[in-house]
Formats: C-alpha cells, sequence, structure tokens
C-alpha cells in the first residue's frame, strides 16, 4: 500500500477523453525501454501493447478504464488503465492494472506511486479482492517501485519459443 508521504497532492488523476488518445499512444514506447525477454521484439511487443490501448480507447469496453495525471499546469504527465477481471482461483473482482505510464522527463516525481495509490483506492472503492498487475522481468525500475509499494510474486508466467 502507498503511504500518504508517497502521494503526489498536486496531481489531478480523471478519466481519459477523446483529446487524451495521442498522449496515452505516445507512451506506448515506455513498456518497452528495458531489456525483454530474448524471444520478444521490441517492435512487436510495441506494437501489441498499442494495438490493446487503441481497442480499449475505441471500444471503451465494461470494466476498462482509462486515467489521465495532469499536474498543476494542466500538462498530462502519466496514463493508467485499470480493467475489471475475475480472479481465476476465487471468481473473486479483481482489479488489474493494465497500463502505467509516467511520460518522459517526469520519472522519479512520485508520479508513479500517487497512480498506485489511486488504483488501489480505485479497486478499493469498487470491492476488489485483489490489485494485479504484470512486468517484465528487465523492467528493474517498475518492478521495484511496484515491490516498494507491497505487491509481490502471484503466479510466474514461464515462457519458451517453439520453433
Amino acid at each position: 500500500m502507498a503511504s500518504t508521504r508517497d502521494v503526489r497532492t498536486d496531481l489531478s488523476i480523471r478519466l481519459a477523453a477523446a483529446d487524451d488518445d495521442a498522449f496515452i499512444l505516445g507512451l506506448v514506447g515506455r513498456f518497452v525501454e528495458f531489456e525483454l525477454p530474448p524471444w520478444r521484439r521490441r517492435g512487436e511487443c510495441a506494437q501489441g501493447i498499442r494495438s490493446d490501448i487503441e481497442r480499449h480507447l475505441a471500444e471503451q469496453p465494461p470494466g476498462s478504464h482509462v486515467f489521465v495525471a495532469e499536474n498543476e499546469d494542466g500538462e498530462r504527465v502519466a496514463f493508467l488503465h485499470l480493467q475489471v477481471v475475475t480472479d481465476y482461483f476465487t471468481a473473486a473482482q479483481n482489479c488489474h492494472i493494465s497500463d502505467l505510464a509516467v511520460a518522459p522527463g517526469f520519472d522519479g516525481q512520485g508520479i508513479g506511486a500517487t497512480l498506485l495509490a489511486h488504483a488501489e483506492a480505485w479497486a478499493r472503492a469498487h470491492h476488489c479482492r485483489h490489485l494485479t498487475l504484470a512486468v517484465f522481468p528487465g523492467n528493474a525500475r517498475a518492478r521495484a517501485l511496484y515491490e516498494h509499494h507491497g505487491f509481490g510474486v502471484d503466479v510466474l508466467r514461464m515462457a519458451k519459443p517453439v520453433r
């Protein structure tokens, strides 16, 4: 759980609007800026992420919620995509952080921590049992942030290329 000292009170977090699409899609590259597993291709991963986000922005399916964070100057600095999902083991309702990206130049300023706190509060308000996310092993900065805020490994997904 994020402590109150980690949460920035000068950020405004709101539901994304249609004019936020370009900003959100402009951050897709942030999801592949680190070492990927050897069988993953950077461009292929980025395109898959982009396609998924585009679909959610266009279709706005039930249970999908995209938020944008703005600083005091009204400048967009990050986005957060939450999805309500059913837990495989318990059938309970969980909140999954599908995407969280901070704009270049705003790293290390507590924006990610503030979005995690927002996600947790949202999940609590919507009676979710767990807050989940997935992260590439090579994304050390994100993993450290998540672990600092109480996330731990639940199910370890493993992959092997089939040739």
